[in-house]
């Protein structure tokens, strides 16, 4: 048999035990067919990265499945049909890992003081070791101002700032009209 591992994810208007039914029924279709679940993990309500048929949030469940492939294709097709489920993805594996998926791991590592306490903590990059400190960002002035000359340039326009304050203060006082 084949090892795959499926992931669902159910509308958020229904209860977690709805979603615990609607997970059994699917397993129900794996063992009627001959195949197992090796694993299955529930990662809860979690918000969608974008709206899926009017929903923010969904539950995400986790199968890792030993089935032949018509078995799961069944399933899928169940899936589909299941007015509930949003989406779902299969995806064969060489072999099946023991081990909790990631996203159990960081559902489990988290601790409630960590939460409760309010401070956010960043994270360090690879490169810099913590007690360093960070790498002065600022902006430096030069000394000198570029040099632009006009000419080269092909502009007519002033090359420095009295020449710039003197042409403001002949356009005031109407001493560059072309209309004279």
């Amino acid at each position: 048999m084949t090892y795959y591992e499926n992931v669902f994810i159910a509308r958020q208007e229904i209860s977690t035990q709805q979603v615990d039914a609607i997970a059994d029924v699917f397993s129900e279709i794996i063992k009627d067919g001959g195949g197992k679940i090796t694993k299955r993990e529930n990662w809860g309500l979690k918000t969608l990265a974008y709206k899926i048929k009017k929903s923010r949030k969904a539950h995400y469940i986790l199968f890792n499945i030993d089935a032949p492939a018509d078995v799961v294709h069944e399933m899928e097709r169940q899936m589909g049909l299941n007015e509930d489920v949003l989406r779902h993805l299969t995806i064969r594996l060489d072999e099946l890992s023991d081990e909790p998926s990631v996203q159990a791991q960081v559902k489990t590592n988290r601790s409630h003081e960590d939460r409760d306490s309010g401070e956010f903590k960043a994270r360090v990059s690879e490169k810099q070791a913590p007690d360093e400190p960070a790498e002065d960002l600022s902006i430096k002035k030069s000394d000198r101002a570029p040099i632009i000359d006009p000419e080269s340039i092909g502009t007519d326009q002033p090359s420095s700032d009295a020449d710039i304050l003197n042409n403001t203060t002949e356009q005031e006082s109407g001493k560059n009209d072309t209309t004279e």
